[in-house]
């Protein structure tokens, strides 16, 4: 678990729990494993009463380490507490959440449509290794070409609803957003060990601040928690094949226990209604990308800073994915090749220059920024072969304005 109070300091202390190991999961291990370090509040009661949970001890305690990272306005519905080694969501009138919905209310899933559409357009910007299999031209995308105007609208009318409440921190007094970054810089590398997606990481946070939104006074030792359990929530929406419980339990080296990530999941699918479709940076590049193709470096580039805008919590809440997702677009093929938003996606998605100038300045200083910055895991993501070296492309040094480029430039075609 995280501790905000000692900066990048590896302690093997909190060991006792052995959860099953890379061999266990069938899945080779070849580097150590990221853990936000500190036990949690309930694992040092269970050891202090001498009945700590053991697991199958497949791997040795000595292939774990800890990362020991540096260390808000809105109506809250939930509180997270600790009560007898389990987490307990409250209603703000005290109920607990299990009983806080007699009529079903939350069993139903919302928005089924906005997942049958986001499957037609495939969900998420490919990887780059994976172009020749799964093209952001592919043919389901050519396919329902046609409904790509019907399909836009209802993404960006979603994205209203799905978005978290500006200054949501405040509920959360031992909170902050470093705090938060430091989460999102974790959750990367887990996406980055275990393969996954890149959609998979965007729902995950976009479920971290819902949750967070809807909530208060969560405590800083339960914010692992709640990432990892977004995290699983994400996977098992988007991933074809989604890593286990067991091994979503070893990636926080058994801070917490299956139990605890279960009842976990369950107050924050209830939390946010069972609303999982939430409109994202990643699906709404998918989708402009496949209006207008361009290569491999400018999608890896766009999809790179689309995720940086993700540890910027002020970013997040000032712009909504679509923008973020155009000023990405847009900031990506001016860095590789000095042309901005071309005329079919002005006409397409209706945003003028005018309404993205803003978005990729902000864009522009984290991207400038990105190298000094304390969380490095989207950098080594995207310094990787994989992702074409994208991160270790140097932006364009003199502030960005929108005259120095072409007035109706057209992104270069692949």
């Amino acid at each position: 678990m995280m501790d905000f109070s000692t900066n990048n300091q590896y302690d093997d202390s909190s060991k006792e729990n052995v959860p099953p190991g890379p061999e266990a999961a069938g899945v080779q291990r070849s580097r150590r494993r990221p853990v936000l370090g500190l036990l949690s509040e309930n694992e040092q009661r269970a050891r202090s009463l001498g009945r700590a949970t053991q697991f199958p001890k497949q791997s040795s305690a000595s292939d774990r380490s800890h990362l020991k990272p540096r260390s808000g306005p809105s109506s809250s519905s939930f509180e997270v507490c600790v009560e007898e080694s389990r987490e307990v969501v409250l209603t703000a009138s005290g109920q607990p959440l299990d009983s806080a919905d007699p009529g079903g209310e939350f069993s139903t899933l919302e928005n089924e449509e906005v997942r049958v559409l986001l499957d037609l357009i495939s969900g998420s910007c490919p990887d780059a290794s994976t172009l020749s299999d799964e093209s952001l031209t592919s043919d389901d995308v050519l396919c329902v070409f046609e409904y790509a105007e019907d399909i836009h609208q209802h993404m960006r009318e979603s994205e209203v609803s799905f978005r978290p409440r500006p200054g949501f921190l405040e509920n959360h007094p031992e909170i902050t957003g470093d705090m938060r970054a430091t989460l999102v810089n974790w959750m990367v590398e887990v996406v980055r060990e275990y393969k996954l997606r890149s959609e998979t990481l965007h729902l995950s946070v976009n479920y971290v601040d819902r949750f967070l939104s809807q909530t208060t006074s969560v405590r800083r030792d339960k914010l692992q928690l709640v990432g990892t359990s977004a995290l699983m929530i994400a996977a098992k929406y988007e991933e074809v094949d989604p890593p286990d419980l067991d091994e979503f339990v070893y990636t926080t080296d058994s801070t917490y226990s299956r139990r605890q990530l279960s009842r976990m999941e369950h107050f924050i699918l209830n939390a946010l209604r069972f609303r999982m479709a939430a409109p994202t940076i990643d699906q709404f590049l998918s989708l402009f990308m496949a209006i207008q193709s361009v290569c491999p470096l400018t999608q890896n580039l766009a999809m790179y800073l689309g995720e940086l805008s993700l540890l910027d919590l002020d970013v997040t809440l000032r712009y909504p994915p679509s923008l973020l997702a155009a000023a990405a677009y847009s900031l990506a093929s001016y860095t590789l090749s000095r042309l901005l938003w071309p005329e079919i996606l002005r006409t397409f998605v209706g945003y003028s220059m005018a309404d993205i100038s803003p978005c990729i300045t902000d864009l522009h200083q984290l991207y400038i920024r990105a190298e000094e910055h304390p969380h490095q895991a989207i950098r080594e993501k995207y310094r990787s072969s994989r992702y074409s070296q994208v991160s270790s492309i140097t932006p364009p040094s003199a502030p960005f304005t929108p005259n120095s480029a072409s007035p109706a430039g057209t992104a270069s075609a692949s």
